[in-house]
């Protein structure tokens, strides 16, 4: 069985600078986002479980500093990755993204089951994966909390505000997953080492016959939220049990 995951490449939340209210983005690390990385867990759970010859692929677009990012992925477990590189600096919006990892899901030739988060860490909008099943020509499910593969049936526990819904689909099928599915393992030091000689396929977007010239994404503003802090200097205690008094807060 082939499993596919879809990733996205963002800069890492916990390391973006802020500096006037704006982020600063320069020298940010690149890495996959949490949910992704739940999605990729999801296959390779899955795939354990199967206990037979299937495998996870990767499938990502994004600028060269990909071919390095992926290595995460492998390094995670994943078999081998497919991957669409694009130079430029402009960054496509969701149906452009969706384009390119359905041209990307193409290549691999059958696919049974496509995984991806329901939505990325950085703009979370929730519209890749419906917009590639629709490409492909594939049902979809989302807000899955648990998946369950039996012959060619996929089970699949939809976790809605509300109640929980289990639906069976025959594959292949795309699936959207919660980011509480599961805990993604942290990859050993051999599997690290391992990560660098997996097969990667690396397409670049020229050479794609696909209509790649959509809209792109151009951020307007993006202010951090005005600190209203005090700022009133506390050099004691006492100072200190004042300030607090100040504001309403009583001690015990």
């Amino acid at each position: 069985m082939n499993i596919v995951v879809a990733m996205k490449q963002i800069p890492d939340l916990q390391q973006i600078r802020i500096r006037n209210r704006r982020p600063v983005l320069e020298d940010c690390p690149l890495m996959f986002g949490k949910i992704d990385k739940n999605a990729l867990e999801e296959g390779l759970k899955i795939r354990e479980a199967l206990k037979d010859d299937s495998r996870v692929v990767v499938v990502s677009a994004g600028n060269p500093d990909l071919e390095e990012t992926v290595k995460e992925a492998l390094a995670a477990g994943a078999d081998e990755a497919v991957l669409v590189i694009d130079d430029s600096a402009c960054e496509p919006d969701s149906s452009v993204s969706a384009v390119l990892l359905a041209e990307a899901i193409r290549r691999i030739g059958a696919v049974d089951l496509i995984l991806c988060g329901e939505g990325s860490g950085d703009n979370y909008s929730g519209q890749v994966g419906a917009r590639v099943a629709e490409i492909l020509d594939l049902p979809q499910i989302g807000y899955a909390g648990d998946v369950k593969i039996t012959g060619r049936t996929a089970t699949i526990t939809r976790v809605l505000e509300d109640s929980e819904e289990v639906v069976a689909v025959e594959l292949p099928v795309v699936v959207g997953i919660l980011a509480d599915i599961n805990e993604p393992g942290i990859p050993s030091v051999s599997q690290i080492l391992k990560a660098g000689k997996k097969r990667r396929e690396i397409i670049f977007i020229d050479e794609l016959t696909v209509e790649t010239d959509g809209p792109c994404i151009e951020t307007i503003r993006n202010l951090a939220p005005e600190n209203a802090r005090k700022r009133e200097p506390v050099n004691t205690c006492g100072a200190l049990c004042a300030a607090l008094e100040k504001e309403g807060f009583r001690g015990r």
